[in-house]
């Protein structure tokens, strides 16, 4: 698969021949190999020209933009390339149908609740102390098959996670702790590092959707709204366990990542340029990781996974199989 480029440093960037150029604040140029680029990760500040998008939608390479705090922004979307106007219309159909969506949203709901209790279980074989925080979570996930509709099941998965992330002072060494979920600006380091890396596991996501045939505005667990790409929102919530957690998880009990990485802004905290190099760099790793697929009986990166539940999904709205979130 090709790869993902994160752009932190600010500066230009415009096309140069049939590559992409950034030149720096110092003048420093650096060639982007758009031929080979999955995605471009815009989070420094830049500044572009009419060429460079007309060069990004010839490639049909996306373009995503974080803001100060790292959060998602916006994205250039080239003109879609796999149309199907029959999974539109049943992507339609199956948010429209109220039985029909609330039958995918559970799916969400179970993949990410038993992807968040597999870390939990692990780190508790490790002797943390999270037994309590995943029997609370279990009286909550039983409530999954009982909920009558979109609204009451999104209410039970905030709960869920919110319990979840309350176990993160348990597994995590160190001076940098979690207390609780704070956004718009993060409070903490740790809440920095997970909106940051929410962040960029949505783009990533919606890049996969790009090349499907999914339309990325319809989606069923969290409403569809003007100015946002919600099915990204959806899928992610299956893999937030497995690719951002994790990858905090091990900067953080490893010191890979300290409180010199971060900066006060705004009665917030952000990474700095450094620690958002860093996080990236385990992010990007975590993505490349491989496991095995049952369905397909052999390993597939988690890069691929983010795919192959695009097209389960397509299936499921065609009726050819029922849509199966993944679950380690």
């Amino acid at each position: 698969m090709r790869d993902n480029y994160y752009i932190t440093s600010s500066g230009e960037l415009k096309r140069r021949e049939n590559t992409i150029e950034l030149e720096d604040k110092e003048g420093k140029k650096k060639k982007i190999p758009v031929k080979n680029c999955n995605s471009l990760h815009l989070i420094g500040q830049l500044t572009f020209n009419t060429r460079f998008f007309e060069f990004l939608g010839q490639e049909k390479t996306a373009a995503h933009y974080y803001g100060w705090h790292g959060d998602y922004r916006g994205s250039f979307y080239p003109k879609e390339f796999l149309n199907s106007g029959l999974v539109v219309v049943r992507q339609s159909e199956h948010y429209n149908d109220s039985e029909k969506r609330l039958e995918i949203s559970r799916e969400f709901v179970r993949g990410a609740s038993h992807n968040m209790l597999k870390n939990l279980k692990y780190y508790s074989s490790k002797g943390k102390d999270v037994e309590d925080k995943i029997n609370e979570m279990n009286i909550f996930i039983e409530k999954i098959e009982n909920v009558n509709g979109c609204r009451e099941i999104l209410g039970v998965e905030g709960k869920i996670r919110e319990i979840y992330y309350s176990s993160f002072d348990s597994i995590l060494r160190g001076p940098l702790n979690y207390r609780k979920r704070s956004k718009r600006p993060p409070k903490n380091e740790i809440n920095a590092m997970i909106s940051f890396g929410n962040s960029i596991l949505y783009s990533n996501i919606l890049n996969e959707i790009y090349r499907t045939q999914l339309n990325p505005t319809i989606s069923y667990l969290h409403e569809p709204r003007e100015r946002r790409y919600s099915l990204s929102l959806d899928i992610s919530e299956v893999f937030k366990p497995l690719i951002v957690d994790r990858s905090i998880f091990k900067l953080v009990n490893k010191q890979m990542i300290k409180s010199d990485d971060f900066v006060g802004k705004m009665e917030g905290c952000l990474l700095n340029d450094k620690g958002k190099r860093t996080f990236i760099k385990e992010f990007e790793e975590r993505l490349k990781k491989t496991k095995y697929y049952e369905s397909l009986d052999k390993k597939v990166s988690y890069q691929r996974m983010l795919r192959l539940d695009c097209y389960k999904l397509i299936k499921h709205v065609l009726k050819d199989k029922s849509y199966e979130s993944y679950k380690e």
